[in-house]
C-alpha cells in the first residue's frame, strides 16, 4: 500500500492539479436543483439550529438537567452519523433518488413524533430516528454533487452550496426565537415538520438522478466495507476526513454550548441569541463565498485550508482565556467577537476539507461521502455532552473543548495531508499555483 501520497486503487490515477473540467458542466444541473442540493445540505441547521433557542425553556418543561436536554443534539448528531454509513452505500448500489426519498420520508415522521414526545428520554429517543432518517439528505447531496462535478469545479460548487445551506442557520434560530413567542419548543418541530414534507414533494417532483444504473455497485455489505477500508488506507483522504471531523467538533460545541453561554451566562433574550447566531453564520456564508470566488483557482486549497485551521485556534485560545479571567471580567461583546471569528474561519475550513477529500475519489463516491459526513458527526456527538460537563455557569467547558478540537485538527492535517517527499496530490486544482 503506498505511504497515501498516491489515490488508491478506485481514486483517479491522476491528481487533481491535472484534474480535468468538471464531469457535466454546471448549467445542466439547473438552478432548481442547486437549491435542493442546498436544501438537503441544510437539514443539519435546520434539525438543530432552530431548536437552540428553545433549549432553556425545554429543561424546565420536562424537568431535565441542561446536560440530559443537550442530549438531544448528540442523539440527533449521532443519527445523522450513523445513518450515513447505511444511506451512503445505499445510494452506490441502488442510485440517489430511491434512498433519499425514503429517508426524507421517515424523517418527517420522526420530527413529528419530537413534537409530541412527553418525556425527555423519549424526545432523544426521537431527535436519533431523525437524525439518522435526516442523514440521507447530507451524505446524498454530496454524492451527487461528486457525481456532476470534479476538481476545482467541485470546490466552487461546495461553496455555492454553503451560501445557500448558510440561509438555514442565519434564518432558523431567528425562527425559532420567533416561534417561542407564540408557542412552546413543541412548535419548533411542527415548522420543522412542515419544512421537511415540502422539500420531500421537491425531490420527487424535481431532482433527477445522477448515478447512472451503469455506473452502480452491485454488491451489498461487503462490498460497501471493502470499500470504505479502501478509502480509510488513503492516509491523506484520512488526514482530510479528520481534520473536517475535528474542525465540526470545534464549531458543534459552539452550537451546544452558546445557548447557555449567551443566554444564562450573559443574560441575553431568545432573540438576542438568534440574531447573534444568525451573524456569525452570515460571517461563515461570506467567508464561504470568498473562497469560492476569490481564492479556489488561485491559492492552493490546502494553504487555504492551513490559514483556515490557525484562525480557529486563534479564537479558541481567546475563547478559553477569557473563560479563564485573564483578561478580567468580559462582557456578552468580546465573547460573541470570538465566537464570531471562529464560525467565519469555518467557511474555508468546512468546504476545503471536503473537497480534498472527495478529489481523491471518482468512484464510490456515495461511500466516500458516508464516511466524511459520519467522522465529523461522531466527533461532534461526543462533544456535545463536554461542553455542558460542568453545568450551565461556565464557558470553560466549551472553550477547552473547542480548542483541543482545533489543535487536533491542525494537527491531523499537518501530519497526514502533506507531502512525504513530494508534493501531495490533492493539494492543488487546475489554474491554482503551486
Amino acid at each position: 500500500m503506498p505511504d497515501g501520497g498516491a489515490p488508491i486503487s478506485n481514486m483517479p490515477q491522476a491528481t487533481a492539479a491535472q484534474a480535468g473540467p468538471p464531469t457535466r458542466t454546471p448549467h445542466r444541473t439547473g438552478l432548481l436543483v442547486t437549491f435542493l442540493l442546498g436544501g438537503l445540505t441544510a437539514t443539519p441547521p435546520l434539525a438543530m439550529d432552530m431548536y437552540l433557542p428553545a433549549l432553556p425553556e425545554v429543561t424546565r418543561a420536562l424537568g431535565a438537567p441542561a446536560a440530559t436536554v443537550q442530549l438531544t443534539l448528540t442523539a440527533c448528531l449521532a443519527g445523522m452519523a450513523l445513518g450515513q454509513l447505511v444511506v451512503g452505500p445505499m445510494s452506490d448500489r441502488w442510485g440517489r433518488r430511491r434512498p433519499l426519498l425514503a429517508g426524507l420520508a421517515v424523517y418527517v415522521v420522526a420530527t413529528v413524533l419530537c413534537a409530541l414526545a412527553p418525556t425527555v428520554g423519549l424526545l432523544v429517543a426521537f431527535r436519533l430516528a431523525q437524525g439518522l432518517a435526516g442523514a440521507a439528505g447530507i451524505v446524498i447531496a454530496r454524492a451527487i454533487v461528486r457525481d456532476l462535478y470534479d476538481g476545482v469545479a467541485m470546490a466552487r460548487f461546495f461553496s455555492t452550496l454553503m451560501l445557500i445551506s448558510g440561509v438555514a442557520p442565519v434564518v432558523a434560530p431567528l425562527i425559532g426565537g420567533q416561534i417561542l413567542r407564540v408557542t412552546d419548543w413543541r412548535g419548533v418541530f411542527v415548522v420543522l415538520t412542515v419544512v421537511g414534507a415540502l422539500l420531500t414533494a421537491l425531490v420527487w417532483a424535481r431532482l433527477p438522478e445522477t448515478l447512472p444504473a451503469a455506473e452502480r455497485h452491485g454488491g451489498g455489505v461487503g462490498e460497501a466495507l471493502r470499500s470504505m477500508r479502501g478509502l480509510l488506507a488513503d492516509r491523506v483522504f484520512t488526514g482530510y476526513l479528520l481534520a473536517g471531523g475535528f474542525a465540526f467538533a470545534a464549531l458543534f460545541a459552539y452550537i451546544a454550548a452558546s445557548p447557555f453561554v449567551i443566554q444564562e451566562i450573559h443574560g441575553a433574550s431568545p432573540q438576542t441569541f438568534s440574531l447573534l447566531f444568525g451573524l456569525n453564520s452570515v460571517g461563515l456564508v461570506v467567508v464561504g463565498q470568498i473562497n469560492g470566488k476569490v481564492l479556489v483557482g488561485r491559492v492552493r486549497l490546502d494553504r487555504v485550508l492551513a490559514a483556515g485551521l490557525l484562525v480557529v485556534v486563534a479564537a479558541a485560545t481567546a475563547l478559553l482565556l477569557m473563560s479563564l479571567g485573564v483578561f478580567g471580567e468580559v462582557g456578552l461583546g468580546p465573547v460573541a467577537a470570538a465566537l464570531f471569528v471562529l464560525m467565519s474561519a469555518m467557511g474555508v475550513t468546512l468546504p476545503n476539507t471536503q473537497t480534498l477529500a472527495l478529489m481523491r475519489v471518482r468512484q464510490a463516491a456515495g461511500s466516500a461521502s458516508a464516511l466524511l459526513g459520519t467522522s465529523s458527526f461522531l466527533i461532534g456527538a461526543v462533544a456535545s455532552p463536554l461542553v455542558g460537563i460542568a453545568g450551565e455557569d461556565t464557558a470553560l467547558p466549551m472553550a477547552v473543548v473547542q480548542l483541543a478540537s482545533a489543535l487536533l485538527a491542525l494537527a491531523c492535517f499537518a501530519a497526514l495531508c502533506r507531502p512525504r517527499g513530494g508534493r501531495a496530490g490533492a493539494a492543488t486544482g487546475p489554474g491554482e499555483e503551486s
